[in-house]
């Protein structure tokens, strides 16, 4: 039974550090500058803010520089609504 352990342990270790690898290699592609989350909650519109609450920091800033790279500073109002708020 400990030969067994001693064989297997190696292997479930070298499972483990993949799987580590892997979900290291998501969080960094995730990650965002300081500089960008300042420059978000500076410039940010409403619209921006409720893209933030409602989809996380990514989408947020992906639908921000979007928007900056147009050059478009204010947004129509159908833009800012969220889909809930559209249906009613």
């Amino acid at each position: 039974m400990q030969g067994l352990a001693v064989v297997l342990f190696p292997v479930l270790l070298i499972l483990f550090a993949l799987a580590m690898e892997r979900v290291e290699f998501r969080l960094r592609r995730l990650t965002v500058r300081e500089q960008e989350v300042q420059e978000f909650l500076d410039k940010a519109s409403h619209a921006d803010v409720a893209t933030l609450a409602n989809e996380g920091l990514p989408r947020a800033l992906a639908r921000f520089h979007l928007r900056r790279k147009r050059g478009v500073e204010d947004e129509d109002e159908d833009d800012s609504q969220t889909p809930e708020q559209r249906a009613s």
